[in-house]
């Protein structure tokens, strides 16, 4: 089969009443949310003083428009209506303002421990979490203003100067090590010197992640409660980010991104997808390395629907990873048990028959895992494996112009949707590019394109990469016209992270909403 290009035309987007657009952000100035329920769910905040007033300011600037100054401007970042004209109501007061001692914070993100910092950190902000328990009121989202300091000192490779604490002296560090192995291996010490650390050391914080966004991700989860975290300096609105003027992210663009999330946390979904096939549904498999030595790992697998609802199953510890080949793949039952899981799920939720499930995976599928997969798949059922990833060694293309200039032709991108299909089973998406609704290419570097492989099964390789394409439309995280990898394995790795990073945590206590994760 010879080469073949195919332009794919920008996937549409369902907003309120039914009506389409191209763009996110057209579409909720235009028609409003898919989903809009007049007024919106109670939310809490919490955040030291400053992180509190910073959070009144930039509540006001939600409920109000916002747009560059400059008109050439506002193309690319095309101004912000104002909360209740995008999403169909005022973003509301918090029905609780939860103040957190800055000082406290402080001595707490300089501990000399990084394990200590981060859990110490983490409890300050679930103490008032724990307090919404208590509210006849029950908030849908808790905002948590985090100061620069502790992202600059709680994440794993962080290092604290000015300590609030003297380090652990070489003994304390053997005798913290001991008993971590004890504890790993089930067995209880018997002679504890507790005069080392004053008090017997607290072990459960050394099976937790050291970084402060993956630990209170996770641990919130118990909590019934989805989060948001924004940092003070980014509730910080300047004159030069307020006019989006050059060198900075204008506010009207932080608002629409800001304005998404929250809206999705909350439990609405701001947009659908009208070219979604009933009955089918997308699964991308996420893996994060535990142990290089043995290649341990956990695999999660991420569901999305036609409806757009996003669902995330946890998955086994085991040796997934092959250094020798550099990538994941589950044993044979590992996989048929999770896409059961996966299944019953849909059945449950959609209550519709399932015609094809399309399976994405950056290490690719081998042949053992996808004769697990098709045990768990009900008979009739087209079962499709698809490697999706970006590759250094992808070829690039460039448009063909005729500048004046020789020099100065083929200088720019392709345009995003291009498909370039090799063959029968494999090809090449460029899902970034010049994109026509903002009239330029919105990257930094020359764009490289997503290989989209049929490793397993039989599908039409350029609907399969049209439903790629569309995939990159379902980031509720933010309001872009498209995105470089769709959502099925975009945010795989931070789902890996706070999974595995919190080996603590039972598995009984994880949420499958993919509101929590992201």
């Amino acid at each position: 089969m010879s080469d073949k290009f195919y332009f794919l035309d920008e996937p549409l987007l369902s907003f309120g009443n039914g009506q389409v657009a191209e763009d996110p952000k057209d579409g909720l100035a235009l028609f409003g949310p898919n989903e809009c329920s007049g007024s919106l769910p109670g939310n809490v905040v919490i955040g030291t003083t400053e992180g509190l007033a910073l959070w009144e300011e930039w509540c006001k600037a939600l409920n109000s428009p916002a747009s560059c100054v400059d008109i050439n401007r506002q193309r690319p970042w095309p101004p912000f209506p104002g909360y209740d004209v995008a999403f169909g109501s005022p973003w509301p007061k918090a029905i609780r303002k939860y103040s957190i001692d800055e000082n406290e914070l402080k001595l707490a993100a300089t501990k000399s421990d990084k394990h200590e910092r981060s859990f110490a950190v983490v409890n300050q902000y679930l103490e008032h979490i724990e307090k919404t328990r208590k509210l006849d009121n029950k908030p849908a989202l808790a905002v948590c203003i985090v100061p620069d300091f502790v992202y600059d000192h709680c994440r794993p490779q962080s290092y604290v100067y000015e300590k609030s604490d003297t380090p652990k002296t070489k003994e304390q560090r053997k005798y913290l090590n001991d008993a971590l192995k004890d504890k790993d291996s089930g067995q209880s010490r018997l002679f504890d010197d507790e005069g080392l650390f004053g008090l017997s050391p607290n072990l459960e914080q050394y099976g937790l992640s050291p970084d402060f966004r993956r630990q209170l991700k996770a641990r919130v989860m118990e909590h019934d409660l989805p989060i948001q975290i924004i940092r003070e300096s980014t509730l910080k609105i300047t004159p030069q980010i307020r006019n989006g003027e050059p060198g900075v992210n204008p506010l009207s663009d932080r608002l629409w991104n800001f304005g998404t999330a929250l809206y999705y946390k909350c439990g609405l979904k701001p947009w659908k997808t009208p070219w979604a096939r009933e009955g089918v549904c997308y699964i991308g498999l996420a893996y994060k390395l535990a142990n290089q030595k043995n290649g341990t790992a956990c695999c999660a697998a991420q569901m999305f629907l036609d409806s757009g609802d996003g669902v995330v199953f946890v998955g086994e510890f085991g040796p997934w990873y092959s250094p020798e080949k550099k990538e994941f793949h589950l044993s044979k039952d590992a996989a048929e048990k999770m896409l059961r899981g996966a299944i019953e799920t849909y059945q449950e939720q959609e209550g519709r028959p399932l015609k094809e499930v399309f399976l994405h995976a950056r290490s690719g599928i081998n042949q053992e895992e996808y004769e697990g997969f098709l045990k768990a798949c009900p008979t009739g059922v087209n079962l499709v494996a698809i490697k999706v990833r970006k590759e250094a060694s992808s070829p690039r293309l460039f448009r063909y112009d005729d500048h004046p200039k020789i020099t100065r032709r083929g200088m720019y991108p392709v345009l995003r949707g291009t498909f370039w299909q090799r063959n029968k089973y494999r090809g090449y998406l460029f899902t970034t590019g010049f994109k026509p609704r903002i009239g330029a290419y919105d990257g930094w570097e020359i764009p490289v394109p997503l290989l989209i492989h049929v490793q397993h099964g039989e599908a039409d390789l350029v609907q399969v990469a049209k439903d790629i394409l569309g995939l990159t439309k379902l980031n509720y995280n933010a309001c872009q016209l498209g995105e470089s990898e769709p959502i099925t394995v975009k945010n795989s790795d931070k789902i890996g992270e706070i999974l595995l990073s919190n080996p603590e945590l039972g598995h009984e206590k994880w949420k499958h909403n993919f509101k929590y994760y992201v």
